[in-house]
């Protein structure tokens, strides 16, 4: 689908094209449009923009791409260095998180910039805010001790709470994992990780569950009962204690979904571990159009502007259904500590600090799939305590995944 937000009488070619896989990208170019009288934006949305990459010779192609799943070996080589922009003094590097920007560089060269972050919370009913006291982080222990006091039973020795089962959800799985030290890193066209850390994160699931939910299938027979709705509910029905969920999914609530409901940010030795999905920005090597392209990166990047995009989204009431600008945390610091609170104010005193924030390590081309197809399946047959069949290796299930593609 292609948004052209200027006047059709101008030709395709004096455009500044935008691939995109991030819909507020069509609001933010109508207002770029409106304000700039020589640089007008046309936005191409791409639900898979990085592996549209290269274009194909037919097609409109980009000067910028703004997507997810830009930093490996396999789509980065289709950018050119953003080094210019902070040499010119267009954007300055102490305006940026320093790991955040950091995460963009290649051979020593800034290639992408960040645009937008997320992170990996757990959220529970404000009735049981007793029980964290003023902890602002959870930790796996923390949160395992917690969840065993809350469980309860019926004269008749069956659960009606549970605080949490590890088992239910594999996006909490996989966000243990990676506290632990699971390290998933590019490798080639593969991957490579911690094969200790991964083991210790499965043996610690599958302890958690024998030592105070009883077993696998009592965890998930009490979750298809009493757990069928959407996460924040669950949480206040008090049949459950906790739930995983990240702060795009958690901000995008209604007022009436999210009212009565607070969180915490899930981390390990006072590091949150961003989500790896991170929204970047990068300047096509083929583009003909740089100089508009530094003029609408600049715009973007700038505290103003995001101030004025977060205002007009929600006093527009445009994409009320997203978290933040771009559906997520700002690159820019300042924009989450002086304005993010103001709209959404469950992060007053809850904004997380710049030393708290861990970057993934480089993941490779279509992470998104392996993960899906392969990681998630993976750790959820294996902290089962009730199958008796061993669970196919991840070296197995990589190998198999390949000879789909290679």
């Amino acid at each position: 689908m292609t948004a052209v937000l200027t006047s059709c009488s101008r030709k395709a070619n004096d455009y500044l094209v935008i691939w995109t896989d991030t819909p507020a990208l069509a609001s933010f170019a109508e207002d770029f449009n409106a304000t700039h009288k020589d640089s007008k934006v046309v936005i191409v949305y791409k639900e898979k923009a990085a592996s549209s990459l290269p274009p194909s010779a037919d097609e409109l192609q980009p000067d910028i791409v703004i997507a997810s799943w830009l930093m490996n070996s396999t789509i980065r080589r289709n950018f050119a260095s953003l080094d210019f922009m902070f040499k010119s003094k267009l954007l300055n590097r102490d305006d940026f998180y320093p790991q955040i920007l950091e995460y963009g560089i290649i051979d020593e060269k800034q290639y992408l910039i960040p645009l937008s972050f997320n992170l990996p919370m757990i959220i529970y009913s404000n009735s049981n805010e007793y029980m964290l006291q003023d902890e602002h982080l959870l930790t796996l222990d923390r949160m395992e001790e917690i969840s065993a006091s809350y469980n309860a039973k019926n004269k008749s020795e069956t659960y009606t709470a549970i605080g949490y089962a590890p088992g239910w959800d594999k996006e909490f799985l996989y966000e243990a994992s990676k506290l632990q030290g699971a390290d998933y890193t590019e490798r080639g066209k593969s991957f490579i990780w911690n094969e200790k850390a991964l083991k210790d994160t499965i043996r610690r699931m599958k302890d958690w569950t024998t030592k105070f939910n009883t077993d696998s299938t009592t965890e998930k027979n009490f979750q298809f009962r009493y757990l069928f709705m959407p996460k924040h509910r669950q949480v206040s029905t008090g049949r459950c204690l906790f739930a995983s969920t990240r702060s795009d999914r958690f901000f995008a609530l209604d007022e009436s979904q999210s009212e009565g409901l607070n969180f915490r940010w899930l981390a390990a030795d006072d590091k949150i571990p961003i989500e790896d999905d991170i929204v970047c920005i990068g300047l096509y090597k083929k583009t003909r159009h740089t100089r508009k392209a530094e003029i609408f990166i600049s715009w973007l990047l700038s505290e103003k502007t995001q101030k004025h995009l977060l205002e007009r989204k929600l006093t527009m009431k445009l994409d009320t259904s997203t978290f933040g600008l771009a559906d997520g945390f700002s690159s820019i610091k300042a924009t989450n500590e002086n304005i993010y609170p103001v709209y959404y104010r469950q992060l007053l005193g809850s904004l997380p600090g710049e030393k708290n924030l861990v970057m993934p390590d480089i993941l490779p081309y279509r992470w998104d799939s392996i993960k899906e197809k392969i990681i998630l399946p993976y750790l959820e047959e294996c902290v089962t305590t009730d199958s008796k069949k061993e669970p196919a290796s991840l070296e197995e299930r990589i190998e198999n995944w390949n000879k789909q593609f290679y």
